[in-house]
């Protein structure tokens, strides 16, 4: 594994940098530091009313494809008009997953002061807790991004996803943990505050459990009772129908929600760090780390709404508590940024990044003598200048 070998650690001497690697001196990352800075107050300048606009447009639409889709659910005599039912539902809980829950629970919209949209009291359509998601994501996966033990979301847990990850025999099953994880992901994000792993190891209590596991069972139970038992009730002879659409819209949303979030954030060439690396990091060298420790997904303005603008991950991890639909005109004077100071600009189609994803899984999970390693080349960045 290549990562950050920063200025902060006692630096390496003679060492020569890796081949490829980009050398940046400690004044370069704290200038970056200031341009990214700047670029983000030009843009909270600029927050006003194309801002709520585009985000009442968007609860407006998913609220729309909800009623559709349950509505059309009630004709299951005819394939066609269920299956568009099916996918106007799947299109709903994917827009209040991905571009209406998980960007107002990172507090992009709490400048209007508006109840429904205000990160501390809004709840999405799944069964995790808001509040436990807000502490995994928004606190240990944005502080600690890409952070080998201390950064959650690599791996979730159960996975291996980095080269950094001492290889078991127990990640031989990595595809199907993967796939699984896939299928049922609301059901893995919900658990995951529970950190099980740690758990397993000794280095959590079940005590601990006790708040969590009471606000899992209360929001799932909400979830499950909506959506399996509730409407299709109110379907009356077309129960079983109901439930199948519901669970396929479910799994529709869980499917595209683990496939953005694991091509922004798992591709090649995304780079992973240790806690030595990072200790007493600058505002400059956690902008760096979330711009190397990233990847975007190139596609249409529909693919980048349906995604939650997670397609523009990099502007999301720099910039995480911006409203997300102004990424796409922020990226490319953060990819100019990348090309001014030598950084990588990790971006690429959606099956690019799938399929890179994918085929690292499978890599992974054979033991390390099995296969080549494909570290990235890192960013060093020399010694900070002695205290006068």
């Amino acid at each position: 594994m290549f990562g950050l070998t920063p200025s902060w650690l006692p630096f390496l001497g003679d060492t020569a940098a890796p081949k490829e690697s980009t050398v940046l001196t400690y004044e370069q990352v704290e200038e970056l530091g200031r341009e990214l800075d700047d670029l983000r107050a030009r843009t909270v300048a600029r927050l006003g009313d194309e801002d709520r606009e585009y985000i009442y447009r968007i609860i407006k639409a998913q609220r729309g494809f909800e009623v559709a889709g349950r509505a059309l659910m009630y004709v299951p005599f005819l394939p066609p008009v269920w299956l568009a039912g099916v996918g106007a539902l799947s299109v709903s809980k994917i827009l209040d997953n991905m571009e209406i829950g998980h960007n107002v629970m990172h507090g992009q919209y709490d400048w209007m002061r508006e109840q429904g949209l205000n990160s501390r009291v809004f709840e999405w359509d799944t069964v995790c807790p808001a509040d436990q998601w807000k502490h995994s994501h928004n606190y240990m996966h944005h502080t600690y991004t890409n952070i080998i033990d201390m950064d959650r979301d690599i791996g979730y847990g159960i996975l291996r996803m980095d080269e950094g990850q001492r290889w078991r025999p127990y990640y031989l099953g990595n595809p199907v943990y993967a796939f699984l994880l896939m299928v049922f992901f609301e059901w893995g994000v919900m658990l995951h505050d529970l950190e099980a792993d740690n758990i397993v190891k000794g280095k959590r209590k079940w005590s601990d459990l006790k708040p969590l596991l009471k606000g899992q069972v209360r929001k799932s139970g909400r979830q499950v009772l909506k959506d399996y038992i509730v409407f299709p009730v109110l379907s009356g002879p077309f129960f079983l129908t109901t439930l199948i659409g519901n669970a396929s819209a479910n799994i529709v949303r869980n499917l595209w929600a683990y496939s953005i979030i694991f091509c922004g954030h798992f591709p090649s060439g995304v780079q992973t760090f240790t806690v030595e690396e990072t200790r007493e990091e600058t505002r400059g060298q956690w902008y760096l780390r979330q711009m190397i420790g990233s990847a975007n997904i190139s596609g249409s303005p529909l693919f980048h709404i349906m995604s939650g603008n997670l397609s523009h991950q990099i502007e999301h991890h720099l910039f995480p508590d911006l409203p997300a639909h102004r990424y796409p005109e922020m990226a490319p004077q953060v990819e100019a940024l990348c090309y001014k100071y030598g950084l990588p600009y990790n971006t690429g189609g959606f099956f690019k990044q799938i399929g890179s994803v994918w085929g690292k899984i499978f890599r992974l999970a054979v033991p390390p003598f099995m296969v080549k390693s494909q570290a990235t080349p890192g960013v060093i960045v020399e010694r900070r200048p002695a205290a006068a």
